[in-house]
């Protein structure tokens, strides 16, 4: 009854269009002051908890990074090298634009900040070389979603702390289905342009290629210096957000010198505006997640499920069907501090590593990226195109099924998640 007043608040809220944060806040307020006996300020304790996790702190450090990438020129230089590399193949266009969302994801952590970075530049571009309008905004919405699961990760962190497993771990867990990810959209982007005899890039030979990898190398390098030093032992995980975010504008500013003194106000604005959201959507968060560990909701459900003796593959299926119903109307953030703290013990009974979990719960979130109505990816899309939403959702429903069935594989291979966790930990 408790869990059915708690989720019965919250989705009333949702379907009458109230934003995600006060719909979480508030119907976890009106459940503590009119279903238990805990005293309110236990929810003014909670906002303020929020921001003593250290966990946490990595958020607003990748957001700053991601932004100072964007608007100091990394985007355009990841691009170039991204055609040299693949351009030259069916399709290249598309094919570079892939290449350069995983570049990008690896140094960003974000996926809007993805889309918007490589769309702005690759949808005018393949449109212009003759591709199909639609086809070029539904693969960078699409790949734009790898920032998700490629590490360096925002939702990966917030998993972690939501369950207190390693975000290392994490990070580490989410190379090989990120990759995965991303061979399958080259794949199947490659086998659908030779099959239309898409257009392709001329091949300018192996010193065109170095020269693009040179002028992108500072950025490339972002990868290396946050995956290295986590691995290393330099850095936490939290310390090597920090770090992204002193080398992205340091090599904005110093090195490749796109974006002057004069522009930093306006980068940390927008980077304070994105942690003021993100936060805040986790504060309320927590505080409902309060509410169901009070309650002992997570053990009751857990011990249900036990008691149905259902099987570890029904269960992953059952968790992604929930989570693909969730992402349809629901932030990814929220959905993780809401929804892993009630699977995450119920995994730890059946026998599912904790890990891949995190990269299933994970890899759900980046389908949920381009699903409607809340896929935030396409409203991105939708903006830099000039589409319109419905044109946009329709133009990446294809791309879509490749993501389900990549995320099938991912959820019945464990292998995927955990080899490199093995080797490394």
């Amino acid at each position: 009854m408790s869990a059915a007043l708690l989720f019965g608040g919250l989705i009333l809220l949702l379907m009458l269009g109230v934003p995600i944060a006060i719909s979480l806040g508030f119907s976890s307020l009106a459940f503590i002051a009119f279903a238990t006996e805990d005293p309110a300020i236990i929810v003014a304790q909670k906002l303020f908890d929020t921001m003593e996790h250290t966990t946490l702190l990595a958020i607003p450090f990748f957001v700053l990074s991601s932004h100072f990438l964007t608007t100091g020129g990394v985007s355009e230089r990841l691009v170039e090298f991204a055609k040299a590399l693949v351009g030259w193949m069916d399709g290249g266009l598309a094919m570079a634009a892939i290449v350069s969302c995983m570049f990008f994801a690896a140094i960003s952590g974000s996926s809007p900040a993805t889309v918007v970075a490589i769309g702005s530049i690759m949808i005018p571009g393949m449109v212009k070389a003759g591709y199909d309008k639609g086809f070029a905004v539904g693969t960078v919405a699409t790949a734009g979603s790898l920032g998700i699961l490629i590490p360096p990760s925002i939702p990966m962190i917030v998993y972690a702390d939501a369950v207190e497993e390693s975000v290392g771990k994490m990070f580490i867990a989410g190379i090989l289905p990120g990759l995965m990810m991303g061979g399958f959209l080259l794949t199947v982007t490659w086998l659908y342009a030779k099959k239309r005899g898409m257009p392709r890039e001329p091949w300018h030979g192996f010193k065109h290629l170095l020269h693009a990898f040179g002028r992108a190398f500072w950025g490339l390098l972002l990868i290396f210096i946050v995956v290295g030093g986590i691995y290393g032992g330099v850095f936490t995980p939290t310390e090597a957000a920090a770090v992204a975010a002193v080398y992205s504008a340091f090599i904005a500013l110093f090195v490749h010198r796109d974006m002057g003194f004069k522009a930093i106000p306006k980068v940390m604005l927008a980077s304070a505006k994105m942690t003021t959201m993100l936060m805040f959507i986790i504060a309320c968060a927590m505080i409902f997640a309060h509410a169901l560990t009070e309650q002992r909701i997570p053990q009751e459900l857990a011990q249900s499920v036990i008691d149905q003796q259902l099987e570890p593959w029904s269960f992953l299926l059952m968790v992604n069907v929930i989570l693909w119903f969730a992402g349809d109307f629901m932030e990814p953030s929220a959905i993780l501090l809401i929804l892993a703290p009630l699977f995450h013990p119920i995994a730890l009974s059946l026998g599912i590593d904790p890990i891949h979990l995190g990269i299933i719960m994970t890899t759900n979130m980046e389908v949920g990226m381009i699903t409607p109505p809340v896929g935030l990816n396409l409203y991105v899309a939708a903006g830099l195109s000039g589409m319109s939403l419905a044109d946009v959702t329709k133009a990446a429903l294809p791309w879509m099924l490749v993501l389900i069935v990549a995320l099938l594989v991912i959820t019945y291979i464990p292998w995927l998640s955990l080899f490199l966790v093995g080797v490394m930990f």
